[in-house]
């Protein structure tokens, strides 16, 4: 199959690319360019003169449409794929919580089969494990159950179950996790700083042996802090701090507002910021009750101010962002170049989990993963591997 998309401004990493075209045949992106070409054989595809732009990389989600990995339920992964692919989302890391072992595995399992039948959703890339090696004092709304120091036992056990894990979150500080995290390099798994209590002398020390990402930054992590009367930085001033640290960033504009938006995005930079919805079941979803977690064993939540709270109302208690918003907000809130905004879910999130070489630009032999959207980043269409997924109603232009 050959798909000409044309009259469409094209985003690359560093410029847009008025009137372009983008060719894809076999699911790759064979050309792009400004104006338009003959091509007879290709269906056509009019952008109407929107946006045209890599897709959206959302590396840590937990769910959307009403289900969440951890249901362990075959269907509910296919429905939050399809829900976020509404959204512009093209590609995820399915998002565990602190969980038993069995969930855990069960949960891998899940991931195995969806992955084989998933064809009308965003794909799934690897699984991120969230937890359970976390600071009990930094837990956030991870069920203090679980959460428990690394165990070698355990997580060379379940490493050896599977390739499908690309990327696990801890507290760097715990006993034994920078041997965790030594072993998971040697398995080609990333490990990202999380939940975590760490001064900047531990976070120092975990970057070194390979904790490189840290998890939702502000969320569930140290400031400055005082032991023993004398004041040392925490894990947020280190990641700002260590220059080659990436981070990620719940831009939904609660979790985050616009000042702490925009200061990250003046130390770190476009190229070390990850944009993530973290999003929970309630993800494009009305406003109410939901849960958070399994609906086994999860946490009642109600969801209103676009965010999901306690009941009491005395805390967060997970996102219901969607990519879109990510780039709006950072837009909007924080006064970045459209440019950069769609750089930090596209080409950086690809470099941060080692896939830019397939994904995250608008590039000639690139996986023709593609997003159509209006000046309000308002979703019109979504591509995947050279086919549509999604098409607003009224928006479908493909001509043959």
């Amino acid at each position: 199959m050959i798909l000409k998309i044309f009259n469409a401004k094209l985003i690359t990493p560093y410029r847009i690319i008025p009137n372009g075209y983008v060719l894809i045949q076999d699911g790759l992106i064979k050309e792009i360019g400004n104006g338009n070409i003959e091509t007879p054989e290709a269906e056509e595809l009019d952008a109407r003169a929107h946006y045209v732009a890599p897709g959206f990389i959302d590396l840590h989600v937990h769910g959307g449409g009403n289900h969440d990995f951890m249901d362990n339920n075959l269907q509910g992964f296919l429905s939050i794929a399809e829900t976020h692919a509404k959204y512009g989302t093209t590609s995820m890391f399915p998002t565990t919580l602190s969980s038993g072992k069995k969930d855990l595995i069960d949960t891998i399992s899940t991931y195995e089969q969806a992955t084989r039948i998933n064809h009308s959703g965003a794909q799934f890339l690897g699984l991120h494990l969230e937890g359970p090696y976390f600071a009990m004092s930094q837990r956030g709304a991870q069920d203090p159950r679980y959460i428990r120091d690394p165990d070698p036992e355990e997580y060379q056990d379940i490493l050896s179950r599977t390739q499908v894990i690309k990327r696990w979150s801890a507290a760097p500080e715990l006993k034994g996790a920078i041997e965790f995290a030594r072993y998971l390099l040697s398995k080609g798994v990333l490990p990202a700083l999380a939940h975590t209590d760490a001064i900047y002398e531990e976070v120092v020390e975990a970057f070194e042996n390979g904790y490189t990402l840290a998890t939702h930054l502000y969320s569930g992590m140290s400031g400055v802090t005082r032991r023993n009367a004398f004041r040392y930085a925490g894990v947020i001033e280190s990641a700002f701090l260590i220059d080659n640290m990436n981070v990620e960033v719940i831009a939904d504009g609660v979790h985050l507002p616009a000042p702490l938006l925009k200061l990250i995005y003046k130390i770190k930079g476009p190229d070390r910021i990850a944009l993530i919805t973290d999003s929970m079941r309630a993800a494009g979803m009305p406003e109410g009750p939901s849960i958070l977690g399994s609906l086994k064993n999860g946490l009642d939540v109600i969801i209103e101010d676009g965010v999901a709270k306690l009941p009491d109302r005395s805390s967060f208690a997970g996102s219901v962002a969607t990519a879109d918003l990510l780039v709006r907000n950072m837009i909007k809130l924080a006064d970045v170049p459209l440019i950069e905004a769609v750089r930090m879910i596209t080409k950086t999130p690809a470099s941060i989990m080692g896939i830019a070489d397939k994904k995250g630009t608008l590039t000639p032999g690139k996986d023709a993963d593609l997003v159509i959207f209006d000046e309000q980043i308002n979703i019109k269409t979504t591509i995947i591997n050279g086919k549509v997924i999604y098409s607003k109603k009224g928006f479908n232009t493909v001509i043959n």
